[in-house]
């Protein structure tokens, strides 16, 4: 069975937050890291503060655009990552 991930990332030196899904959590946070990613480039350095397994590619992006809006992102920073 392959897993895809809803993940979330702080970075360490300014207020934010990124969520984001994929099919490699390893090698989509060496991408991060790196800052091949366009969105997250000017915040590095970034932790993995908390990710979700799914079975599904449609279960995972639904879940990240739910931690994106309104009520998901409060329930995402009360509940989950504790800020």
């Amino acid at each position: 069975m392959s897993w895809w991930y809803v993940y979330v990332l702080r970075s360490l030196v300014r207020d934010f937050i990124y969520v984001g899904s994929t099919n490699d959590l390893n090698r989509r946070s060496l991408q991060h890291d790196r800052g091949y990613v366009q969105s997250t480039k000017a915040y590095r350095p970034l932790e993995l503060v908390a990710y979700v397994a799914v079975t599904t590619e449609a279960r995972a992006r639904t879940l990240e655009k739910y931690f994106k809006r309104g009520s998901g992102k409060a329930i995402l920073k009360r509940r989950i990552i504790g800020d």
